[in-house]
């Protein structure tokens, strides 16, 4: 049976985070992580506590709201399972219900919400392996975008690993549904208020091409062209905010010789105000271990509460993640943001 969501939330315990290669190594790090809760920053300015405190600020052109989910896992009536284990078979059906919870709280914020970002899995896996099926039949796509269009704001998908079938539907196909019953490139950027926000996809590179290799699905890649891309993205200077399905422990660090993600967040660590992943399900607080601040986020799968909300002072340039006090860090729940007006 499902763990009962925990009622109360402990103040995260402060640790430093081992090394990268030595975690990659021993294969330590989701069980050993311990999560910090550091101030957020931009260039170096640190948010107040009244801006980390859920008070929300006034609603003008100064300032702007964001907010993030993960994770959605969408079925249809062609869903078949079991998945792999009890917890994730009932989970599975309660998708549809948590994503309506987690939507009608983000709907009800007050000031609105601008954008919305989905960090991919955005529905759970293929029903079949022809392309003419979606077209014939209302499938999980089609439930996945009928729940996004009830966003007030628009919900700007990301890839993840559930939202392709490598290797029995190929990549192509999946860029292609995706394209045409959602109107999605693989990966993309969105201009809001002088920000930028990038979705990123880690399966498009080598790792998740059959004929390579360098198969191994249980690791990301982007591929040189989106690497230039990206590249070409961060150039521009602007603050930005990064999306991306896998966390990066598990993103090959290079690519091409010394270029890959890695270098690319370092070199530019100063314009992206953070990265955020989902996959894992549950809450994990990288800090800077690779560069930008870096989150995993929880799964609105197994909790209605599993959102990131975001303001933004553009006066100041800093944001500040007004529900983080709430998570409960390595778990899968966060507690419900209730909010407070000045």
């Amino acid at each position: 049976m499902e763990s009962e969501k925990p009622l109360t939330n402990e103040p995260a315990e402060r640790n430093t985070l081992p090394r990268r290669r030595f975690l990659l190594q021993t294969g330590a790090l989701i069980g050993a992580l311990t999560m910090l809760d550091a101030p957020l920053a931009f260039h170096g300015a640190e948010v107040t506590s009244a801006q980390r405190s859920g008070t929300i600020p006034e609603a003008n052109s100064r300032f702007f709201r964001f907010a993030i989910i993960a994770d959605t896992h969408i079925i249809d009536d062609f869903y078949k399972g079991p998945e792999g284990n009890a917890l994730d078979t009932e989970t599975i059906f309660k998708t549809t219900a948590r994503l309506e919870k987690a939507r009608a709280l983000i709907n009800s914020l007050n000031p609105a919400v601008e954008q919305s970002f989905l960090v991919g899995d955005y529905f759970h896996d293929y029903p079949s392996v022809d392309y003419d099926f979606y077209f014939k039949n209302r499938t999980r796509i089609d439930n996945a975008k009928t729940l996004t269009d009830g966003f007030h704001a628009p919900v700007n998908v990301g890839f993840g690993n559930h939202d392709y079938a490598v290797p029995k539907v190929s990549r192509e196909m999946t860029h292609d549904l995706f394209q045409a019953k959602l109107g999605l490139k693989p990966y993309y950027a969105v201009e809001h208020r002088g920000y930028k926000f990038i979705h990123l996809n880690n399966f498009i590179g080598n790792t998740w091409n059959p004929t390579s290799s360098e198969y191994n699905r249980g690791a990301g890649s982007l591929g040189e062209e989106q690497l230039n891309w990206f590249e070409a993205q961060l150039r521009k200077r602007k603050l930005t905010f990064v999306f991306i399905h896998y966390p990066l422990i598990d993103v090959r660090d290079t690519e091409v010789r010394d270029y890959g993600i890695l270098p690319l967040l370092k070199r530019y660590k100063e314009n992206i105000q953070f990265v955020v992943s989902g996959h894992k399900h549950k809450w994990y607080n990288f800090a800077r271990t690779f560069g930008p601040q870096h989150y995993v986020m929880g799964s609105t799968r197994y909790d209605e509460d599993a959102y990131m909300i975001v303001d933004v002072d553009t006066k100041q340039a800093t944001h500040s993640i007004v529900n983080l006090n709430l998570v409960d860090w390595a778990t899968h729940y966060s507690q419900p943001y209730r909010q407070k007006v000045s």
